[in-house]
């Protein structure tokens, strides 16, 4: 069972986990009209107040997803006990012609969330689905399986976001995300901030205080959930989710809090726990990403054919403590990815059949290099301050297939070419990085102020292709000749409406490592 700290046992994690497997086979059960059949616990209306979403496309699957919550800033309301929640999926919009369907149980002890692992699909197509408690129906989504495993699938279009913060502005991007229908959403992190209530923000964080308990997170990310550009995109797109530190704690490192003096090891042990369970209550992802107390499997891969491999890393929970000198970031001890998700992660490079192969980074893989003229100031949260771990990157890059990463973090738009030696401007350049801007975090900045302090880095940084501080994200159109790379902003986060365009165009040829601006 269960405990007051969100600890799931090993032999109900491998409950759960054959449970949500077999979600998509477990029940042939009628979709009987809500008349005909109550739920077998009464619960209060607006049971689907958070939406529903779908994610990790497979060419067989889909992880489809809801979570009960009639009061969402407030716990949820659920009764506590477990609730019937039918769900069915359709190959038409209006869901006529039903394709599975099935009966899933929304259980107190995960948040009542859903999570129904459907197989059985046909690769490459739409899909839409829905969900049923008693007599209230969801909204209908609509969702898209991954490419046949040997398909050379023409194009694949995907958006790559990160970073927002609900009190620095509205989520306006996803408007012209949703406008711009990609087949997936890649989300590298700062799902949810963890920031207490500020009066001078946009918008007002709910609580007191930061989130601690599971409550707390439940209820922070119940908030984010309600902002109605978020929730269009999630039951439109499948979703690819992995998480920074602002679903923690800002800047943690394995189970060290950004300030060990104040967050005992034990007490942060507990805030670990919690959040954790609390984002794969809230994220369409497998049962494989059920948290084991203070542990949870996020780095993973998925296929889109033979056009895209995509390599989903983890580089908070694994990596040594964050460094705050040039020497110490330079020491080969420490690890961004900790030794098995490295050799996981180069041997899914190495034995690749894909035309491209994506990293999906959290943080910032080319080097930062703040301090203008001679000498070096480093980006030490990100892989500037594990510096060996990625020069050892670098160097595999080079026998890798078209390898391009895709980062977040930084609230910049940051694109790099990757360099086999940063100390060297003109070593080989070995592939192409994405830092995506902003959803919202760091809200409207003054561009003027932005360039006169970020400008005149650039030639310490020769690498840098662009560098840009609206808020957006980047779109890909990615073939097998190469990733046409849109940097989509907006002219406002502090409105609920903006004006969205096209600040940038750039090319990533195949077989030509590194990035041109168009």
């Amino acid at each position: 069972m269960t405990g007051a700290s969100g600890f799931v046992s090993p032999d109900r994690r491998r409950f759960l986990t054959a449970a949500a497997t077999l979600g998509a086979v477990a029940s042939a059960e009628l979709w009987l009209p809500g008349t005909a059949r109550a739920a077998e616990t009464p619960v209060p209306d607006g049971v689907f107040s958070l939406g529903i979403a779908s994610g990790d496309p497979l060419p067989d699957g889909i992880v489809l997803w809801t979570r009960l919550a009639p009061d969402p800033l407030n716990g949820g309301g659920m009764p506590d006990s477990v609730v019937r929640v039918e769900w069915e999926l359709a190959e038409d919009e209006r869901c006529r012609k039903i394709v599975r369907r099935g009966v899933a149980q929304a259980r107190p002890e995960l948040g009542h969330s859903v999570h129904v692992d459907v197989r059985g699909l046909r690769p490459g197509r739409t899909y839409w689905y829905r969900f049923r408690v008693g007599s209230q129906l969801s909204p209908i989504g609509r969702t898209r399986t991954a490419p046949h495993p040997h398909s050379s699938v023409g194009q694949l279009r995907t958006a790559l976001a990160s970073c927002q913060n609900w009190q620095h502005g509205y989520f306006t991007p996803y408007a012209d995300m949703l406008a711009q229908d990609p087949d997936f959403v890649l989300f590298v992190g700062d799902y949810i901030y963890e920031s207490t209530p500020s009066a001078t923000g946009v918008r007002r964080h709910e609580g007191t205080g930061e989130p601690y308990s599971l409550v707390q997170y439940r209820n922070r990310y119940a908030q984010y959930r309600t902002d109605p550009d978020l929730a269009a995109m999630h039951a439109n797109t499948p979703w690819v989710v992995t998480f920074d530190d602002h679903e923690v704690d800002n800047d943690w490192a394995g189970e060290i809090p950004q300030d060990p003096d104040k967050q005992p090891h034990d007490a942060f042990v507990a805030r670990l726990t919690a959040a954790y369970q609390a984002f794969y209550e809230h994220m369409p992802v497998r049962a494989t990403a059920i948290p084991n107390g203070p542990h949870i499997q996020m780095y993973r891969r998925l296929e889109f054919g033979r056009l895209v491999r995509l390599n989903v890393l983890d580089t908070r929970q694994f990596r040594s403590d964050q460094v705050t000198s040039q020497e110490a970031a330079q020491d080969p001890a420490l690890t961004m990815l900790g030794a098995q998700q490295k050799q996981w992660l180069l041997d899914g490079l190495h034995d690749s059949p894909a035309r491209w192969n994506l990293i999906a980074s959290q943080i910032m893989m080319a080097e930062t290099d703040l301090l203008v003229g001679e000498g070096k100031l480093w980006y030490y949260d990100a892989w500037d301050g594990y510096q060996v771990e990625r020069n050892e990157l670098m160097a595999e890059f080079a026998d890798i297939r078209n390898p391009v990463v895709l980062s977040g973090d930084r609230h910049l738009t940051m694109i790099s070419d990757l360099k086999a030696d940063f100390a060297d401007p003109d070593s080989a350049v070995v592939g192409a990085e994405f830092v995506g801007t902003s959803i919202s975090s760091s809200g409207d900045r003054d561009h003027a102020a932005f360039h006169a302090e970020w400008d005149p880095r650039m030639p310490d940084n020769p690498h840098w292709k662009l560098i840009d501080a609206h808020c957006g994200y980047h779109l890909f159109d990615i073939s097998r000749d190469g990733i046409d790379a849109q940097v989509r902003i907006v002219d406002t986060v502090r409105q609920p409406t903006a004006t969205h365009s096209t600040l940038a165009r750039l090319r990533v040829e195949a077989g030509r490592p590194g990035v041109e601006v168009v």
